[in-house]
């Protein structure tokens, strides 16, 4: 049903061209100051669309995220001791 998703940032020379990066996947957010879009799509997909929007005059540099590559469980953790006492104590 739900399926993996991918961030693709995209560098541009000109705004102009931020409405077309609609076709490629879920515009997420355009910064008109430092004129990047983030967009997100499939993640099977991401390796063409990079080359696709790579291939184009208007983009500066395009770079896919690397979250779904992090892991997030942490091993090892161990809770600090004098934050527990604080807790324990109602600080």
């Amino acid at each position: 049903m739900f399926t993996d998703r991918q961030g693709i940032t995209v560098w541009l020379y000109s705004l102009k061209h931020a409405k077309s990066m609609r076709r490629f996947g879920n515009v997420q957010y355009v910064s008109r100051k430092m004129k990047y879009v983030v967009l997100y799509c499939n993640q099977s997909e991401t390796d063409s669309i990079v080359e696709k929007l790579s291939s184009y005059s208007y983009v500066k540099k395009v770079e896919p995220s690397y979250k779904p590559f992090i892991k997030t469980q942490f091993e090892n953790s161990k809770p600090d001791k004098a934050k527990e006492y604080d807790y324990k104590m109602g600080i």
